[in-house]
């Protein structure tokens, strides 16, 4: 059980499942798996448009606005929600039928999904001045950086760029992290996801 670095570069390329655009695929398992098999899957998305989103059976969905004016999202039969990128992460399930309106732009979008009785997870955002030094609740931690950040763990030490992906496989596993350049915050997505026995 270790800490590793998913380089942006190493990301895969995949179509949405309805067909209107792409998303870059950051960590999935089974890993390989499809659409219709994962348990979990992480992936970032450039959404250009205003349209409906992909419904996923049996899903539930976390979505952050990473950047971009923002999006709102109408779920069939429900209230409107608004997102930006200074909103916190917004989770709701990816089997309800809903619109999304782009606000003045393209927006790059987080998803992060389970498959309800194989995994869970749960997002959040951190930013301080500070270095920060985080121990592994969960099953697999992923953190997607915002800032240029230097990362000590496994008696190793890895220089990540702005939109690269830090693992963690394993509990209570522990890393340091500090942004490269002192002046600036150090920021990122946590994604924890617990990961269930299948039956």
């Amino acid at each position: 059980m270790n800490l590793t670095l998913l380089p942006q570069t190493g990301f895969s390329v995949m179509p949405w499942k309805n067909g209107g655009g792409t998303t870059i695929e950051i960590a999935a398992s089974p890993q390989g798996a499809g659409l219709d098999r994962f348990d979990w899957r992480v992936s970032m998305a450039r959404v250009e448009g205003s349209g409906p989103f992909s419904v996923f059976p049996d899903i539930d969905r976390s979505l952050c606005v990473l950047d971009g004016a923002g999006i709102v999202l109408k779920p069939q039969g429900r209230g409107h929600v608004t997102l930006t990128a200074d909103s916190p992460p917004f989770a709701f399930p990816a089997d309800l039928a809903l619109e999304a309106d782009i606000l003045d732009g393209p927006i790059t979008d987080l998803n992060v999904m389970t498959r309800r009785g194989r995994a869970r997870s749960f997002v959040s955002r951190l930013n301080t001045m500070q270095a920060l030094t985080l121990k592994s609740t969960a099953d697999v931690t992923l953190m997607l950086l915002q800032a240029d950040a230097i990362a000590v763990g496994n008696d190793r030490t890895f220089e990540a760029a702005s939109g690269d992906v830090l693992r963690l496989d394993g509990r209570d596993i522990s890393c340091m992290l500090t942004a490269r350049d002192a002046s600036m915050p150090l920021s990122l997505y946590l994604i924890e996801v617990w990961q269930t026995a299948r039956v």
